[in-house]
């Protein structure tokens, strides 16, 4: 049986609604890569640039019975140069968002991470899963689960950030944020919670702005009222967090994984922090994952003026 995703049928109408943003594709050499570019330039969510090997795009495309005649297809040697070139459009201000292709995402993200030719702010890159969870009211966000793998304190404020402010894109009201560790209880012995509590302080002294944080929370009196009841937490996140932070990527990757493989849930993913959003996709995700990861994306370069 199929599962319904209502929120992102709203994300994929609001990016439709906002315009397509031209997005540079990195590498797309084989069909799902190709299809999910095309899917979302069929839907008006994004206009593409075909950025990879022409003829094995073009061998692909014939092959997938795929129509790439109305975009623009830029001729590179291998992933590694398409990354490159990607990159490059979105400096020279010809695209507002990065896609990943059938590239390596450590390839891509290699490009946009380089020193003199990439795309770094002062923000640390971080990724955000935006997941649409059935019997949910609201999409969650997971973050961070497949960029920063041991982050540090310093890290884990621009990740907190980083999701805040795609929370305020996505008309989160208000925006809550679960910092997750094992128990909900600060601990000398589990450093994720004096972490965890150093973030909640930050929150208070305006480092970090623009949402209700309370942690450490476990992921049970994170999202549950009644966990949150039986533990006496009195807080307005405890037991309603729509934002979750994870201690490291490890974490963050099985629960978002869990949750898409046991739960039906859906997760579109997206890396913010650079000067466009870098839209990811994995080959598992369905062709509604996909699309929905391109409209976070559109209403991200829109939200920034792109």
């Amino acid at each position: 049986m199929e599962v319904l995703h209502p929120h992102y049928d709203r994300l994929i109408a609001a990016a439709r609604q906002a315009g397509p943003a031209t997005v540079a594709v990195a590498h797309p050499c084989d069909r799902n890569a190709l299809e999910g570019a095309l899917d979302a330039a069929s839907l008006g969510i994004i206009k593409p640039i075909l950025v990879g090997p022409q003829e094995r795009i073009r061998q692909v495309a014939e092959e997938a019975r795929l129509d790439i005649s109305a975009f623009p297809l830029i001729d590179t040697e291998h992933s590694h140069a398409s990354a490159a070139r990607a990159v490059a459009l979105v400096r020279e201000g010809q695209a507002s968002a990065l896609m990943k292709g059938s590239l390596h995402t450590d390839e891509l993200m290699g490009a946009v991470v380089a020193t003199a030719t990439g795309l770094r702010t002062s923000r640390r890159l971080s990724h955000c899963f935006v997941m649409d969870v059935p019997g949910r009211t609201e999409p969650l966000i997971i973050t961070d689960a497949a960029v920063n793998i041991t982050p540090t304190l310093s890290d884990k404020v621009d990740i907190v950030q980083n999701a805040i402010d795609l929370a305020h894109v996505l008309r989160f009201d208000p925006v809550k944020v679960a910092i997750l560790a094992a128990v909900e209880t600060v601990s000398e012995k589990m450093p994720s919670t004096i972490e965890a509590a150093a973030l909640c302080k930050m929150a208070d002294r305006g480092q970090i702005t623009g949402a209700l944080i309370d942690g450490p929370l476990a992921m049970d009196n994170a999202i549950d009222p009644g966990a949150a009841a039986i533990k006496h937490l009195v807080s307005p996140v405890a037991g309603q967090a729509n934002v979750l932070v994870a201690p490291d990527l490890e974490a963050g990757n099985m629960l978002a994984k869990s949750l898409t493989f046991m739960a039906g849930a859906s997760a579109a993913g997206i890396v913010l922090g650079a000067r466009v959003p870098v839209i990811l996709t994995s080959r598992a995700d369905t062709v509604q994952a996909r699309l929905a990861s391109c409209a976070v994306a559109v209403l991200v370069a829109h939200s920034a003026g792109r």
